[in-house]
C-alpha cells in the first residue's frame, strides 16, 4: 500500500510540474536523477513510475536523447491519469460537484445574455434532435454565457466524470424545457431550481 501511495504521489507531482513548466507534446521532461532530486524521491521510485507512464504511452524514452511526452491525444489520457490521480471518493466527488457549480455559473451568466431568439432556437432542438444529449445541452448554454475559461474547464471535467462514471443518466427531455422556460423568464431562482431536479440534487434548496 505504501508503495502504491509513493506512485501516485510522483504521477501526480509530475503532472503538476508539466503543467507548471508549460511543457507540451514533444517537449523533453528532466532526466531521472533531476526528477529524484527536484521530486525529493529515490530514483528507483521516480524509475518505476516513470516506466509505468512509458507503458501507457503517455512518455517515451529515446536512446541517447532523453524522455519525452507523447502525443497521447489518441491514448484517453484523461481517463488514464484518473485511474492513478482520481482513486479517492472525496476526488471523485468534487469532480461531480465542480462540474456542478460549473453548469450553475454559466446559468447565471446566461441569464443576462440569453434572448428569445436563443430560447426558441433551443427548445426546438431539445424536441426534435435525434442526437439530443446532456452534453450538448449544457455546451450550448456555455456557450451563451460566452466564458471561454468555463467552457475549458467544464469540458476537461466532463471528462473526468465520464472516466469516473460509466452508468448512463436517463434524463427526461421535459426537464430541460423547464429549465429554457426559467431562463427565457430571466428568473434565476427558477432556473436554479430546475437545474437541481434535473440533476436530482435532493439537498440543492439547502446547499445552493
Amino acid at each position: 500500500m505504501a508503495n502504491t501511495k509513493v506512485y501516485l504521489e510522483i504521477v501526480k507531482q509530475l503532472r503538476e510540474m508539466i503543467t507548471i513548466d508549460g511543457l507540451k507534446t514533444g517537449d523533453k521532461i528532466p532526466s531521472e536523477r533531476e526528477l529524484s532530486e527536484r521530486l525529493n524521491f529515490g530514483r528507483s521510485s521516480v524509475r518505476e513510475a516513470l516506466r509505468a507512464l512509458e507503458l501507457l504511452g503517455l512518455i517515451e524514452t529515446r536512446r541517447g536523447e532523453g524522455t519525452f511526452i507523447r502525443d497521447f491525444r489518441g491514448h484517453q489520457l484523461v481517463q488514464l491519469l484518473s485511474t492513478f490521480i482520481l482513486q479517492d471518493e472525496k476526488a471523485k466527488h468534487d469532480v461531480f460537484e465542480t462540474k456542478n457549480y460549473i453548469e450553475m455559473d454559466c446559468l447565471r451568466l446566461a441569464l443576462k445574455k440569453v434572448d428569445n431568439r436563443h430560447i426558441a432556437t433551443l427548445k426546438e432542438w431539445v424536441i426534435k434532435a435525434e442526437n439530443f444529449s446532456d452534453d450538448e445541452f449544457f455546451h450550448r448554454i456555455i456557450e451563451i454565457s460566452d466564458n471561454h475559461l468555463f467552457l475549458r474547464m467544464w469540458l476537461i471535467l466532463k471528462e473526468y466524470y465520464y472516466s469516473l462514471n460509466n452508468q448512463p443518466v436517463d434524463y427526461q427531455r421535459g426537464d430541460y424545457l423547464v429549465l429554457l422556460e426559467a431562463l427565457g423568464e430571466k428568473d434565476a431562482g427558477k432556473t436554479l431550481s430546475a437545474y437541481g431536479k434535473l440533476r436530482n440534487l435532493s439537498d440543492f434548496n439547502d446547499k445552493y
